[in-house]
């Protein structure tokens, strides 16, 4: 499997393709990762360093990559956090060179727009552009409870608000959602669910809530369910092993009480998650 993944990038820890490059090599897929940004390290601290690119250095790689004549190989285009807008348009770019080399190549955009408790946190112009355009052209989305809301115009306390809210998306253009995140009224306060949504139904999973807050986990459970979806064809099956892979790792990540994810100590989590959750048909 060959992905081509283009997210924001740190030297040290674990955000962007620094987060979702190697959970998919782990599982043997070759990754060709394109940064939109390389800073020192994630945001959440503070302060950092580094630059973030612009979108003609973007569309310059993937021509670069075009060149080799390996497009046709590509079996999916993997997008995070974009910037801004002017990226996010390279981003499609690259997508519909893909396509018109693969016609079965699929686009999963991680719609990178804000949290539960934080709002929006990216640049003026990427909420709208996730919605007006990228979504519509993904074939996958992954958004957290409050980037489902926001796409969908909706507000999700109950499991049918949330299912009537992945419909709306799903009317948008993606054919396969996951939603990373979910605290519904009747989700218990031990607890954190996610909810797959795709051609084959749609699944609820529940796992213990694990009392601790970092960040890169959502870039790394958008790469392993997009791969599991392309391996499996099962948003099912994808859902149960990115959701057992996860919670192994962020298990790991708080019992050695790290700062950053532990994406390397922990890797055998990708392959043999300790814990296994099922998914739950709806």
């Amino acid at each position: 499997m060959n992905i081509l993944s283009i997210q924001s990038h740190v030297a040290y820890g674990h955000v962007g393709n620094a987060s979702a490059a190697f959970p998919l090599q782990r599982l043997g897929a070759e990754v060709w990762p394109v940064h939109t940004v390389q800073f020192s390290n994630h945001t959440g601290y503070g302060a950092w360093r580094g630059q973030v690119f612009g979108a003609d250095l973007v569309r310059d790689v993937v021509n670069g990559i075009e060149e080799r004549g390996v497009l046709p190989k590509c079996d999916g285009v993997l997008s995070g956090y974009m910037g801004d807008a002017a990226i996010g348009e390279a981003i499609l770019e690259a997508v519909a060179k893909v396509k018109a080399a693969n016609a079965n190549a699929q686009y999963c955009c991680d719609p990178v727009i804000g949290d539960v408790g934080r709002g929006v946190f990216v640049r003026p112009g990427i909420p709208e552009f996730m919605r007006d355009r990228a979504v519509k052209s993904a074939d996958v989305v992954t958004p957290n409870q409050f980037e489902l809301d926001y796409l969908s115009g909706m507000e999700t306390k109950s499991l049918p608000a949330a299912i009537a809210a992945v419909d709306k998306v799903h009317a948008a253009g993606p054919r396969t959602i996951l939603v990373t995140s979910l605290h519904l009224e009747d989700t218990p306060k031990d607890s954190i669910e996610l909810l797959a949504s795709g051609p084959d139904g749609k699944f609820r999973l529940r796992t213990p809530l694990l009392d601790i807050s970092v960040n890169g986990a959502g870039d790394a459970i958008a790469a392993l369910f997009f791969f599991h979806l392309l391996s499996a064809h099962s948003s099912a099956e994808a859902l149960s092993h990115a959701a057992s892979s996860i919670f192994g790792l962020m298990q790991r990540t708080k019992a050695a009480n790290s700062r950053e994810i532990l994406l390397v100590a922990a890797q055998d989590e990708f392959v043999n998650p300790t814990r296994r959750f099922r998914a739950e048909k709806l």
